[in-house]
């Protein structure tokens, strides 16, 4: 699904910093058409794709602001425990999202 939808620009263990595809790519076609933006699951999917994680839960989302095509995001990684990560999401300095999920 995430298939050429991003480019990984740099990476850290705390910190990786992403490049969405243009708005041609099927994802922004569908979600919206004439007003493309990334769905809040496939925020969540590119980070677990990226750190090979398989989620199991969920505990907390927020979506603050709209990720766009050609958007440069900053995906920021805080480890509470090995199988327990808070993600928050930085665009232009600002934070557009925050997720807590748990994983295998």
């Amino acid at each position: 699904m995430t298939k050429d939808l991003y480019t990984v620009l740099s990476s850290t263990p705390d910190c990786i910093q992403i490049q969405l595809s243009k708005e041609d790519h099927p994802i922004f076609k569908a979600h919206f058409p004439n007003n493309p933006i990334l769905p809040g699951f496939l925020q969540i999917d590119i980070i677990s794709e990226i750190l090979e994680d398989k989620i199991t839960t969920i505990n907390k989302s927020k979506f603050i602001s709209h990720v766009c095509p050609n958007d440069i995001i900053e995906y920021q990684i805080i480890n509470k425990t090995e199988d327990k990560k808070i993600i928050t999401i930085i665009k232009d300095t600002i934070k557009i999202s925050e997720f807590t999920y748990e994983s295998k």
